[in-house]
């Protein structure tokens, strides 16, 4: 197991150092202390830490797990049900609490937050996946704290994520984020359960996604919640792949979220092998199912390739092929050569009709204006050669 093991942790000091966007998720063992009631004390050091971070200029999201917790707090129930009926229930009992305790909390430190509760169906339709994107961008641009839960009020077997680490980096992914600390009931991982194994060693850095770690992590731990080591693992693996590092950590330990982001070593850091922005636009490139493309004049040519800008509108000339929100689109220059591609903001038959339009005219042509780009410049590729 050793050549999965970095006990030296600088590359992690200076990831969290930087990291500007931070995608935090805390158990439901944490949040309710282990299932009796919302547990206000450590909500309210989470949410001052999370305060302190955002007028640090970082941008957080909260990924609370709590709701069906606290709802069978609330009903009197001891066991958690296994009916999907009574599950609903319970959620929609508790994240009314949920949700008060977090705005109550992060108001008293002068920072703003919303509630988006997300169902695997959004992340996984296209026109939904981007809105749920854009809305959650536009939130941390406004210093808003999004507090995120699965909707299980209406979420099904079939729908559901499973666990909220796979939601934590379902979010990660989302919204680009440079780093996802998962806060548990344990330290970090070790390389055998060391309850049993008075052999086990911690494992303080690791890559992420490397084989070896699976075989680590055991079964789920609580009965309050769904998750385990195993999936934070696998959570982190899936983190990783839009370039994401993942760090797991106690979530008791004083002063966590703000120690860490110092680039303190704490828990165990699972490291991203590709750069965030280098991780999106490889799949961009690489992607070969192209829906569409747009023609544009010299000018939008010489700001993409030469200025590194997005591309606007007004610099089309004509759309060809039939394709939606979200595909992936070639950008074509006058002679018919691909200059670039990337992930377009409207549909073949919005972008006719803003061909040679400005932004101020959007809302008049289609009812709505989503983004003032037809491809933003982090979703937009240069064509090699």
């Amino acid at each position: 197991m050793s050549q999965v093991i970095d006990n030296t942790a600088t590359e992690t000091a200076d990831l969290l150092r930087h990291a500007r966007r931070i995608v935090v998720k805390v158990g439901s063992s944490l949040v309710t202390n282990e299932g009796r009631g919302l547990d206000e004390e450590a909500i309210r050091h989470w949410s001052q830490q999370l305060a302190a971070l955002v007028q640090q200029g970082r941008e957080l999201i909260m990924v609370s797990s709590g709701a069906i917790a606290e709802g069978m707090k609330r009903l009197g129930w001891s066991r958690r049900p296994h009916e999907v009926n009574e599950l609903q229930a319970a959620a929609a009992v508790g994240q009314m609490g949920l949700v008060q305790m977090y705005e109550t909390q992060l108001r008293a430190c002068g920072v703003g937050s919303a509630q988006v509760l997300l169902t695997h169906a959004d992340l996984a339709d296209r026109e939904r996946y981007l809105n749920a994107r854009s809305t959650l961008r536009t939130l941390l641009q406004l210093g808003v704290v999004p507090v995120i839960n699965e909707n299980d009020t209406v979420v099904n077997d079939e729908i559901k994520f499973g666990d909220n680490d796979t939601l934590g980096a379902l979010v990660a992914n989302l919204v680009e984020a440079d780093v996802l600390i998962i806060l548990t009931d344990q330290k970090g991982l070790y390389t055998a359960d060391p309850r049993r194994d008075p052999a086990a060693r911690f494992v303080h850095v690791a890559r992420a996604g490397d084989a070896a770690l699976e075989a680590m992590a055991g079964g789920a731990g609580s009965g309050i919640g769904k998750g385990g080591m195993i999936t934070k693992i696998l959570a982190a693996k899936r983190a990783a792949a839009s370039g994401a590092s993942t760090v797991i950590a106690w979530g008791r330990e004083p002063d966590v979220l703000l120690r860490l982001c110092a680039g303190e070593a704490i828990g165990t850091a699972l490291v991203a092998q590709t750069a965030k922005h280098q991780a999106r636009k490889r799949w961009i490139s690489d992607h070969l199912q192209l829906r569409g493309a747009v023609v544009v004049d010299d000018g939008a040519v010489a700001k993409i390739a030469g200025e590194g800008k997005s591309l606007l509108p007004i610099g089309m000339t004509s759309v060809e092929g039939d394709f939606s929100r979200g595909d992936v689109i070639s950008v074509r220059d006058a002679r018919g050569q691909e200059v670039a591609r990337g992930l377009a903001n409207y549909a073949s038959s919005e972008a006719r009709l803003l061909c040679r339009k400005s932004s101020a005219d959007f809302e008049r042509l289609l009812g709505y204006t989503a983004e003032p780009e037809m491809i933003h410049r982090d979703n937009l590729v240069l064509s090699r050669g």
